[in-house]
């Protein structure tokens, strides 16, 4: 099929392709793009050391970038939206944490606005890959624990995002997607505080569309007014997880990314209480 011969010219231009990311060393990309997909959030968009260039990053794995803010060095880590298909570049999707927003940060996010304020042209500084999990394809996972690498099969893929923790969900999801001999399904359960918060929901809809990928969000609050919500409110709970996600099995697994009470009090508890195996449960 003309879907097959895609996927493996694609394989195929990868290899031999130069690599960008050094764990070793921090490598300068200048900001070429900037996209504005909401009020707060952007599509940064780097270019590698040449247009041959590939990124690097095993599928499962982030990056950091780091600069200098006020004289103090920040260091983040992010996963691209983009992938070593995309020759020549780096995309990221950053939700800026813009000052006096929130009462608890009224600073706001350090290396978000200092995105922000990047002009194309301006280098940022990044390194990687980085990371204890890594998808091999075909529902495998490689996952490093106490220094020993495991296999983790998950066949079926339960993921519960929070926020900006749907990027490596995404990352492993578009992968199987692209691969037409990759049957591994996936399951999404994305919570956000609006609906407009809702990060890569293009991305999400269009993934939509492959009978692999199945999507269900959960709002924090809906806006006044809001009538046509589908989905859940409230924080993720046992009753979500049970409705939405695949049941506990010897080839299913969970990965987890959000912020850390999410995954404290919302994700582990729940998990527990339904039984699905601590082992298959991974959290970015």
């Amino acid at each position: 099929s003309t879907q097959s011969t895609g996927y493996f010219l694609l394989s195929k231009k990868k290899r031999g392709a130069p690599v960008t990311l050094n764990p070793d060393v921090k490598v300068p990309l200048k900001l070429i793009q900037k996209d504005i997909i909401s009020h707060d959030t952007r599509l940064f968009r780097f270019a590698l050391p040449s247009e041959h260039h590939i990124l690097g990053l095993p599928i499962g794995n982030h990056l950091s970038l780091s600069a200098k803010v006020n004289g103090e060095l920040v260091i983040r880590s992010y996963t691209p939206v983009s992938s070593d298909d995309d020759v020549g570049v780096m995309d990221l999707v950053i939700k800026v944490y813009f000052a006096g927003v929130h009462p608890k940060f009224p600073d706001g996010g350090k290396l978000t606005q200092y995105l922000e304020n990047m002009k194309i042209g301006d280098t940022i500084d990044v390194r990687g890959p980085k990371g204890k999990i890594h998808y091999i394809g075909q529902g495998k996972f490689e996952v490093t624990r106490k220094g020993q690498k495991e296999r983790v099969l998950g066949r079926k893929i339960g993921m519960i995002a929070g926020g900006s923790g749907v990027t490596p969900m995404l990352q492993i999801a578009q992968e199987i997607l692209k691969n037409p001999y990759d049957q591994t399904e996936v399951f999404l359960l994305f919570a956000n505080q609006t609906p407009d918060d809702i990060l890569c929901r293009d991305i999400i809809e269009r993934m939509d569309a492959d009978d692999r990928f199945n999507v269900w969000y959960t709002v924090d609050r809906l806006p006044e007014g809001v009538t046509d919500w589908q989905y859940d409110t409230g924080f993720v709970s046992a009753e979500m997880i049970a409705a939405h996600l695949p049941p506990p099995a010897r080839d299913t697994a969970v990965l987890m990314c959000g912020p850390p009470a999410m995954i404290k009090f919302a994700c582990t508890p729940n998990l527990q209480k339904l039984g699905y195996p601590e082992d298959s449960c991974l959290v970015f």
